[in-house]
């Protein structure tokens, strides 16, 4: 299935028929050249929607007002209103007013009901959304089929470039469209992280399937990556599927579906990616692939406490092959593992085999990982279960951007 699906170069978030989107500057963060910080995407049809959340237990009414209305509108949602600048986080029953208010606004403006329309938010937590400044940006807006690309600046904070990913795949004798923009770069940690994901298709899907495949795709790419250990008050992903392409709806169980499946990992993978590679302050993306897990919680266990590990991530930034800290991570994520089983690689080259050290010339190791794609490989040989997780170095600048972060 995977070699029907086509990767889209500078496809954005509007690439599937249907869809517009567009930004401007509302004045919610500091001024530059082209900085936007709030935008809206809209489907020129009614949509099935579907969406993961946060789960901190301190939420930003922004995400429970999203919740609620895909909960109100039965799986159905038209558009959705970001800001950047501002988490909407801890500041009372404030919040849920603001967040309702942007929601109506931006339904006022494209002629839907409020429940129609979905309400994200990333910034400092603890500040007031400036209503007046949104007000005044809503109607500035300008939605056109091309203004995806600025729909994914306009959800930036300390990112450094914008995420974005498209494909293209059949559905009988139609081509269908899947895309997304995404933002990310601190505070990033499974389950999500400081995240905002906005994906869209032009397939028809079956409400339930669409949910059900975005959790898959969702604990395969964004729950398996990680920045520095925390996880924020706002993650979302959503997903809007508007059925425009005009192909046969989208049923579970059918090879449709596994391909429609597919087309999303691969979306959401690349997103994923893209923000452990534009994390705060790191120089490096390392893959860890876990192999032979008892079970894929257990692979996805192992992974992620590598790929979290601080100790890790600071040997990958000063190119240190000390494996030593990779067995401490697996040997404490919780996950089954036999010590006199496990194998274990850096790029390709044996450190471990059946749990015994392999001798290696160490100079040719550090050369290796002074590129800018580490990858560690981990066997397990207890069955067939596999998993990847992605993580980035922690570098000194990743202590200078947070240290000033709200100065």
């Amino acid at each position: 299935m995977v070699d029907q699906i086509r990767l889209v170069e500078d496809g954005s978030v509007t690439l599937p028929r249907g869809f517009q989107a567009g930004a401007t500057y509302a004045g919610l963060r500091t001024y530059s050249e082209d900085k936007r910080d709030l935008g809206i995407l809209y489907s020129e049809a009614p949509a099935a929607a579907a969406a993961t959340f946060s789960t901190n237990r301190i939420l930003s009414p922004s995400v429970t007002t999203s919740q609620k209305h895909i909960a109100e509108g039965g799986g159905r949602a038209r558009a959705v209103v970001a800001n950047s600048g501002c988490a909407n986080t801890c500041v009372g029953e404030t919040g849920l007013k603001d967040a309702a208010e942007m929601s109506e606004l931006a339904g006022g403006k494209l002629g839907l009901t409020p429940t129609e329309v979905l309400v994200c938010s990333t910034g400092i937590i603890g500040v007031e959304l400036p209503m007046g400044l949104i007000r005044a940006g809503v109607p500035k807006i300008a939605l056109t089929p091309e203004g995806g690309h600025d729909f994914a600046r306009a959800i930036l904070t300390t990112d450094a470039v914008t995420k974005e990913a498209a494909v293209s795949f059949p559905v009988g004798e139609t081509t269908v469209y899947l895309a997304g923009c995404a933002k990310g770069s601190g505070m990033i940690h499974p389950n999500m992280a400081t995240m905002l994901a906005f994906l869209t298709t032009d397939a028809s899907i079956d409400t339930g399937f669409l949910q059900t495949a975005l959790r898959e795709a969702v604990d395969a790419s964004f729950n398996m990556i990680s920045v520095d250990g925390d996880s924020s008050t706002n993650d979302t992903v959503i997903i809007l599927a508007n059925g425009v392409a005009g192909a046969p709806q989208i049923h579970p169980g059918t090879p449709e579906a596994v391909l429609f499946q597919d087309a999303l990992a691969e979306v959401c993978i690349r997103l994923a990616k893209a923000i452990v590679r534009d994390g705060e302050g790191a120089t490096k993306l390392f893959e860890v692939s876990v192999h032979g897990a008892r079970t894929v919680d257990d692979a996805r266990l192992a992974a992620r406490s590598i790929s979290s590990s601080l100790l890790v991530k600071t040997a990958v930034h000063g190119n240190d092959p000390n494996w030593g800290r990779l067995m401490m991570s697996l040997g404490k994520s919780g996950a089954e593992v036999e010590e006199p089983k496990v194998s274990l690689f850096i790029n390709d080259v044996c450190i471990m085999e059946n749990g015994l050290p392999i001798p290696f010339f160490r100079d040719a190791i550090v050369a290796t990982m002074r590129e800018t794609d580490v990858r560690f490989r981990i066997h397990l040989d207890l069955a067939d279960a596999t998993a990847t997780a992605w993580g980035c170095d922690l570098s000194e600048a990743y202590v200078v951007i947070n240290s000033a972060y709200s100065t």
